[in-house]
């Protein structure tokens, strides 16, 4: 079997490196990965388990590809341009290959409409498409939205309002199965000065959840207050952990902010970037994780960290529900704060039901992760 992954944003959003490291560890078949930023995935070592390429090419007026995609405009073919721009994927694609479509939540965020226009082609060469892995607001599934998922081959929904969303839309071929992160191997690293292993509570903070909240300001005033809390109130550490490094949507960058009203405590680390499996290394050492992004959060599940989830969207609803029954307590809606203590009063929560979580793990977990192996068993039957 050939893979072809797309459409992947660069491995500076560690979640997206973890979706493609995860899936050919369930799939170790030759793959080709179509990215935005092969250069990042190199950076994160990517190249080491699969073939790096750029899903879009530049189009030269010199090229016999412009001029074809110029006269198809002009004779009222609309995506003529953004066509030729794919073709490394088309010109690469056989009836041979399957085509993941591996975003998670590329669908969450408004009209893919690449994405629609890269299926459509694939589909007309005779390509496999496969929906890998992937959480969709239910009231987006309507429209072109609709037609689309209509058309994939398969469907592996990552949580369960999803794949009930999809069910109720007439949607057949949907499969329920973890997100493959879950299987992420883990790297553990020595640890800096100040992270105490089994007594340090990871804290991940995003721009994308403060671009959420409801009133201004009052995502980084509870971090505040939950990080003096943990200061004041605990003998625990605090490390402040990124999961996405992008310039334009980069964790540091908050977490910075944090670090330096604490600094002076001794009580708080800042973790450097560094690659999933590293990241999924420091988590794995925490005592407790009060996360924003969701592969921060599915790095903990899956070594037994009791996390509290500051969400914003049905991915993080979705996986709580599956794991615990229901995403009370599990999941902080960023939209929902009100108070300054929103957060400490969470992690209060977390921190009297910590051994019954751990318990909950133990009991749970093993057969969670194994089903996360059988999609790859799914994808091979198809």
């Amino acid at each position: 079997m050939k893979l072809l992954l797309y459409p992947h944003g660069g491995s500076g959003n560690h979640g997206c490196e973890a979706i493609v490291r995860s899936t050919l560890k369930i799939m170790p078949a030759g793959a080709t990965l179509f990215s935005n930023k092969p250069d990042e995935d190199r950076r994160y070592g990517l190249e080491a388990i699969c073939t790096l390429r750029v899903a879009q090419a530049p189009l030269s007026r010199f090229t016999v590809e412009y001029w074809k995609a110029f006269i198809h405009h002009r004779l009222g073919d609309k995506e003529a341009f953004d066509r030729a721009s794919f073709r490394p994927i088309f010109q690469e694609a056989t009836p041979d290959h399957y085509a993941l479509s591996i975003g998670g939540d590329n669908y969450c965020y408004g009209v893919p409409a690449f994405i629609y226009l890269v299926n459509k082609h694939l589909r007309k060469q005779g390509i496999k498409t496969i929906l890998w892995g992937c959480s969709v607001e239910p009231e987006a599934i309507k429209g072109d939205m609709l037609d689309d998922l209509r058309s994939y081959t398969h469907i592996f929904a990552r949580e369960s309002i999803t794949y009930e969303a999809m069910k109720r839309n007439g949607i057949a071929q949907v499969s329920l199965f973890p997100d493959p992160a879950f299987l992420l191997n883990r790297t553990d690293l020595p640890l800096p000065e100040g992270f105490a292993a089994g007594n340090t509570v990871g804290i991940n903070v995003s721009p994308m959840i403060i671009g959420h909240e409801g009133t201004a300001g009052m995502t980084l005033l509870n971090y505040k207050k939950l990080v003096r809390h943990i200061i004041n109130i605990t003998d625990m550490q605090v490390a402040l952990i990124p999961h996405v490094v992008w310039s334009h949507n980069d964790d540091r960058k908050p977490l910075q902010l944090l670090y330096d009203e604490f600094k002076e405590t001794g009580r708080v680390v800042l973790i450097d970037d560094h690659n999933a499996e590293e990241l999924k290394g420091f988590i794995a050492r925490c005592r407790f994780l009060v996360a924003a992004r969701t592969h921060a959060s599915i790095a903990a599940y899956s070594t037994q960290v009791p996390t509290l989830v500051m969400g914003y969207s049905v991915k993080a609803r979705g996986i709580a529900r599956d794991l615990f029954g229901n995403e009370e307590h599990y999941v902080l809606p960023v939209q929902s704060l009100q108070q300054e203590d929103d957060l400490v009063n969470g992690f209060q929560w977390l921190q009297a039901h910590e051994e019954e979580i751990r318990q909950h793990y133990r009991t749970f977990m093993p057969d969670y992760l194994a089903k996360a192996l059988q999609a790859g068993q799914l994808l091979q039957t198809l």
